[in-house]
């Protein structure tokens, strides 16, 4: 069943100002007429799409957050406008199986309880919520007043990421499935890594494409990968291009290869179980911060990419409009280079990779190369989930350049003793512009989606010959 990405998924669609797409069927394909909606954003039936980002959105009310969440965990994969499956009719089957597959184990008191085992004894959970305090004295004003910082330690889980909370849920997934062999495209290698163990430990055979320049800048996790078991498939170019590749794999035998995504996106139900596997992270940090201080976090702080860890943290609190969740970009050499990964900020409606989603993209729809010097962060487009919350103002939306990122970095390492992937820093990075703007002893959670060992050489290389304190303008 062998199939190429052209006839696998949509290439990248962009779409006019206040339009409903009204699916039909033609051609293998998932096509759309386009016709005016003006009330169409809320919707959860048919994806709609708009040509720039919406600019200063109202916030939800309670009751519209809790008519949202229901649409989000529904069965039809739409989030505002956003997700679907734009997928010909030859994965229609095959997607729809794993849905049915997801919300059985959902209910599934067995693979519950397993999951849990495994997370506890295998992932290393639950992970720690540290206060940073030498972090927080730093941006003390000069008062002696500012917020308390503390770190969601996904670093500290088995492989060094928060992406074995999702990796081993699906590959046990996948094994009930009778699937033998799993692909998995990867960019930090964090992912890879995730999932080449996750396969270790299942006796699955297991496949990950790397693109040639990722694989470069993560040497190590290249060879972490290998010594679990993993076949490494280079391509050319980064993750994007892997990902594709890794669609490629996929369809090649349907029957017996299971796709491991590890990010928040793709046709449904792949956002969907992305996000549920990684929502432990903030169902623990609710129950860590009522138990340390007696009541939410007041910020929460996540770096996005394409949106795994930033939707694990968040998701848990998406009712509660007194917790504020921001999630920061990459902005590369700044917004005005054309350098960056800030989808978010600077993308517009399309579909790639089969759903609907913010995208950096041409006049013509055509995919916008990313940059980051966090590896991970370098993807044209962002989970539909948060692309609704943005659209919607649940969620707010910032982002900080390559240097921040790497201050960021070395800032932690001094302070702390801990080594945040760079991908990590940019949420650290932010704390910069956002302390200042806090109350006195304001909860502020971080997420640390991950470990920064990888990380060392880009950074020891950018900054060789600098202090902490003198390193503008390196890069």
């Amino acid at each position: 069943m062998a199939c190429n990405l052209q006839t696998s998924f949509l290439p990248a669609l962009k779409f006019p100002a206040e339009a409903t797409l009204d699916k039909r069927r033609g051609n293998g394909l998932v096509v759309c007429s386009v016709a005016t909606a003006a009330d169409s954003i809320m919707t959860a039936s048919t994806p709609t799409g708009s040509a720039a980002v919406v600019v200063g959105p109202r916030p939800l009310s309670r009751r519209e957050v809790e008519t949202s969440e229901r649409k989000m965990t529904g069965t039809t994969g739409k989030f505002g406008r956003f997700g679907g499956k734009f997928v010909p009719e030859t994965l229609m089957t095959c997607l729809s199986k794993l849905e049915a597959e997801f919300n059985l184990v959902l209910h599934d008191p067995e693979f519950q309880e397993e999951l849990a085992t495994a997370l506890r004894d295998y992932v290393g959970r639950e992970t720690p919520l540290y206060f940073a305090q030498r972090l927080t004295d730093h941006y003390k004003n000069e008062s002696g007043c500012g917020p308390e910082i503390y770190l969601k330690r996904e670093d500290l889980n088995h492989g060094g990421a928060h992406k074995i909370n999702n990796a081993i849920a699906q590959a046990m997934i996948a094994k009930r499935m009778g699937r033998t062999s799993i692909v998995a495209a990867t960019g930090a290698g964090q992912h890879g890594v995730a999932t080449a163990a996750a396969c270790a430990k299942l006796s699955l055979k297991c496949t990950i494409v790397m693109g040639t320049l990722d694989m470069e800048r993560q040497a190590s996790n290249v060879l972490l990968m290998k010594l679990l078991g993993a076949e490494v498939k280079s391509v050319d170019g980064n993750f994007k291009n892997a990902t594709s590749e890794a669609i490629r794999e996929w369809v090649g035998n349907l029957e017996t290869n299971y796709f491991l995504i590890g990010t928040a996106v793709g046709p449904h139900p792949c956002p969907s179980m992305v996000r549920e596997f990684q929502s432990i992270i903030g169902k623990e940090t609710r129950r860590q911060a009522m138990e340390r201080w007696g009541r939410k976090p007041d910020v929460l702080v996540a770096c996005v990419g394409s949106g795994s860890n930033a939707l694990g943290l968040f998701h848990e609190f998406i009712a509660d409009e007194d917790v504020r969740m921001i999630g920061v970009e990459a902005a590369g050499f700044g917004l005005e280079s054309g350098k960056h990964s800030a989808t978010l900020a600077k993308g517009e409606v399309g579909v790639y990779h089969g759903a609907m989603s913010y995208l950096l993209q041409d006049e013509e729809g055509q995919i916008v190369g990313p940059h980051s010097i966090g590896v991970g962060m370098e993807y044209p487009g962002v989970s539909p989930e948060l692309s609704f919350l943005k659209e919607t103002g649940r969620v707010e939306s910032y982002s900080v350049t390559d240097q921040e990122a790497v201050d960021a970095y070395q800032l932690l390492c001094r302070l702390e003793g801990i080594f945040p992937a760079l991908e990590a820093s940019h949420a650290l990075a932010f704390l910069d512009k956002l302390c200042p703007t806090l109350p006195d002893g304001a909860k502020v959670v971080v997420n640390c989606s991950g470990r920064g060992d990888k990380d060392a050489p880009t950074v020891f290389r950018l900054t060789q010959g600098s202090s902490l304190g003198d390193n503008k303008g390196i890069l």
